[in-house]
């Protein structure tokens, strides 16, 4: 037996058809990776017919798509729960080290998130204009805390680079040549922090967590 049908077994029989794909969707990309995917192979998972999918997806695309939006909102809502945790500028650093384990903790996750819009050449839709969005939020945080939001270029420019540091890190935080980094400021959330604290838009909250 699958990772993924251990995860949930039981088959679905009634209520919101299309939740119960993305579920199902999201449990074979983290057990077997995104070409594990299929229509078929979703419809199997959340014990529906082979048409069922066909109902509210045309094709693989769109079910990864609805996959994706999935993994942005759960960013924003894990981003939303470390900004309240903390408190000053360190709110900033907690929205950087959220995005970095959620990463983490969702790599299959995380890469369809991003795939999904590599070829349209823009975030999702919402990101960048929905206050409540994790993107926003982090401009957001800034503003609260002594950014200008009439210097809409430069506010814009420090987003964009707290995204990146955040997105970079996530992308190399499990390598290897950082181990002793770890070991030596006492495990990886305290490197992250350390790591938010030499980019200059990060204060470190000197968190040993």
């Amino acid at each position: 037996m699958s990772e993924a049908k251990s995860a949930d077994s039981r088959p679905y029989h009634h209520g919101d058809l299309r939740r119960a794909l993305v579920d199902a969707a999201r449990r074979l990309l983290e057990a077997e990776g995104p070409s594990a995917l299929s229509l078929r192979a979703v419809a199997r998972e959340a014990g529906v017919s082979p048409a069922a999918p066909y109902h509210h997806f045309k094709d693989k695309a769109e079910l990864l798509d609805a996959v994706a939006q999935e993994g942005w909102d759960i960013l924003q809502e894990q981003m939303k729960e470390a900004k309240a945790n903390d408190q000053g500028l360190h709110q900033l650093t907690s929205l950087g080290i959220a995005y970095v384990c959620f990463a983490r903790e969702n790599p299959a996750l995380y890469r369809v998130m991003y795939d999904a819009t590599r070829d349209k050449e823009a975030l999702p839709e919402g990101m960048s204009s929905d206050k409540d969005s994790a993107y926003c939020m982090v401009r957001d945080t800034m503003i609260e805390h002594g950014a200008d939001p009439t210097q809409e270029i430069h506010l814009e420019l420090a987003t964009v680079a707290a995204w990146c540091g955040a997105h970079g890190l996530a992308e190399m935080a499990g390598f290897r040549q950082f181990d002793h980094l770890k070991a030596a400021l006492g495990g990886e959330r305290p490197f992250f922090d350390a790591v938010f604290s030499h980019m200059g838009l990060f204060p470190s909250s000197h968190d040993d967590c």
